[in-house]
């Protein structure tokens, strides 16, 4: 039978192609799935009048064979060879089959063309294709972002604002693989406050998550609030942790404080083994010059760079830098508690603007912190010692 024409058809391929930044193999297949879905609309609307019905996996044995040189495509159809036919459309007689090939035998299967001859298909076939292609592309598409992107979770990529949507921003990413952009989201939460998202403004993201499915919108969700961005600023200002002289043993970030009225925040554990090596140093850099280059990034957070111990007592110290810490003792070390104990003008310092610094030192190193004032403490014990001491309340008592 007839080819049905599709004039313009390779330049429709070729503009879809880069449009959708598809590869024209995808593009093609995706126009076989659409056409097949038209030529089934086409037969259920046939079967309508003829009150025919077809199950779901009817036209399984159809498929589409496209000439993107001749600008048509043909329905063919794979049908078994049987004695008595009672479907057509999945049947073919063996008597009929034998007349052109002798050989044929019984449960054979012959590839036969059935593209209508009707100029109506070829007319319907193109305005019920359309709708279907269009779906086609953006699965491809999402599937291919997915496969791209799976294995960045959790990296950082260049993104570029290009709108708004609610509270969220829409941005533009690029592969490490230096593939065409991605439109990917960045949530409210994910967003810096201090950060300003206007159009075409660009800024460093991680790679949250790649959403899976058919989900509308962006699949990828990226982040500035993520610990893990601080983590690849320093690794790319400081060559000693990109070559592991130096370590990053733990971050703690608070890019969004509860209250607007403390400022965004991290604290980051550093360690080394070798004996010559500063690792708070190294990450400071010269004149603060390497620390300044990722708050100017992260648009001003405040971060403070400590020296990591395997010694509790001195971690804990340590973690609630800029404060002196006078003494640190375990309340109960098999629940991680610790009371720590500092001089009165170091109180407020230690705990920070609505409780920020000791709320950070506790996640940074897994303990939970009390702060007192060293001076209070140190009466209350005596009190204590007083009011459990067997000598002292016999004197009070003469």
């Amino acid at each position: 039978m007839a080819t049905v024409n599709l004039p313009g058809l390779k330049i429709m391929l070729e503009e879809i192609s880069q449009r959708h930044n598809l590869p024209k193999n995808a593009v093609q297949e995706a126009l076989r799935e659409a056409l097949i879905k038209g030529y089934e609309r086409y037969r259920r609307a046939q079967s309508l009048e003829k009150a025919a019905q077809f199950h779901e996996d009817y036209f399984n044995n159809f498929d589409v064979e496209l000439d993107v040189e001749e600008e048509g495509f043909r329905i063919l159809s794979t049908k078994t060879i049987v004695e008595e036919v009672t479907n057509p459309d999945h049947h073919i007689g063996l008597k009929e089959v034998q007349e052109v090939a002798d050989e044929a035998q019984l449960g054979d299967e012959v590839v036969l063309d059935v593209t209508p001859d009707q100029k109506e298909f070829g007319r319907m076939a193109a305005i019920q294709t359309k709708q279907v292609l269009l779906q086609k592309l953006r699965d491809n598409q999402r599937k291919l972002i997915q496969e791209e992107f799976q294995d960045l979770e959790g990296t950082v990529l260049q993104a570029r604002v290009v709108r708004f949507e609610r509270q969220a921003a829409i941005v533009m990413v690029q592969s490490t693989y230096g593939q065409p952009e991605v439109e990917a989201e960045l949530p409210k939460r994910e967003q810096l406050p201090n950060d300003n998202y206007r159009a075409n403004a660009t800024f460093k993201v991680l790679l949250k998550k790649v959403l899976e499915g058919s989900h509308r919108g962006p699949q990828l969700i990226v982040s500035r609030a993520a610990a893990g961005l601080v983590v690849y600023l320093f690794a790319n200002e400081v060559p000693e942790i990109e070559e592991e002289i130096v370590r990053i043993v733990a971050v703690a970030r608070e890019a969004n404080p509860p209250s607007r009225h403390v400022g965004s925040r991290t604290k980051i554990a550093v360690d080394t083994l070798e004996r010559d090596v500063d690792p708070v140093g190294a990450c400071i850099g010269a004149r603060g010059s390497r620390i300044q280059a990722v708050v100017n990034e992260l648009r001003g957070e405040k971060i403070d760079v400590i020296r990591w111990s395997p010694d509790p007592a001195t971690y804990i110290a340590n973690a609630l830098s800029p404060a002196r810490i006078d003494q640190v003792l375990f309340t109960n070390a098999e629940e991680r508690q610790a009371l720590v104990l500092v001089a009165q003008d170091q109180l407020s310092l230690a705990i920070g603007k609505e409780g920020q610094n000791v709320r950070l030192a506790a996640r940074l190193t897994g303990w939970k912190i009390d702060i007192k004032d060293i001076v209070l403490y140190k009466g209350e014990q005596e009190v204590k010692t007083d009011e459990t001491d067997p000598e002292a309340q016999d004197l009070d008592q003469e």
